[in-house]
């Protein structure tokens, strides 16, 4: 089956009003991410050197905090299309080591972001808050759907509304 069209990134992103703490509402399943983990978040932050910080957090199947540091970087003037390497610091250098990361869908008010890769093989949907309307997913997932990803497999964590706390991994 074709998909209806292209996947498409939103016409310009505002990388500061992007920044801050999002919760992962549901995902297509990842290799490298344990499908029973909960309170899934990430937090972006705009680097000196133009490059965004990327925090991911979450509980792993056993209730244990995780992290998973990494660095994204706009390819063009939009700021909806970035690469992201979760490599440590020193070996992001190698080539074909960053993945995707297309902004395909955002509320005006930075509320909700729908973003995904180009070969359609992950996806997620953020918010601000723990807890999404479900209209307001379904008016995100649709837009996957049009863009030709297959949600067949998507996961909703568990989001207890908290966020898994730096004192966590001392």
């Amino acid at each position: 089956m074709q998909p209806e069209r292209s996947v498409t990134a939103v016409g310009h992103v505002d990388l500061k009003r992007y920044g801050g703490d999002w919760f992962e509402i549901c995902r297509l399943p990842l290799k490298w991410e344990d499908e029973r983990a909960t309170d899934i978040t990430a937090t972006y932050s705009l680097a000196e050197n133009g490059k965004i910080r990327v925090d991911n957090r979450c509980l792993n199947n056993e209730g244990k905090p995780v992290q998973s540091v990494g660095e994204a970087e706009p390819v063009d003037t939009t700021n909806a299309i970035l690469t992201v390497s979760f490599l440590p610091e020193l070996l992001r250098w190698i080539p074909f080591t960053k993945g995707d990361y297309w902004i395909l869908k955002l509320a005006g008010d930075y509320s909700v972001a729908l973003v995904g890769t180009p070969d359609r093989a992950h996806l997620w949907l953020l918010a601000r808050q723990p807890r999404l309307d479900v209209e307001i997913e379904r008016d995100y997932l649709e837009e996957a759907i049009a863009q030709g990803f297959d949600l067949s497999e998507l996961i909703h964590p568990v989001q207890s509304g908290r966020k898994v706390e730096d004192v966590s991994f001392k």
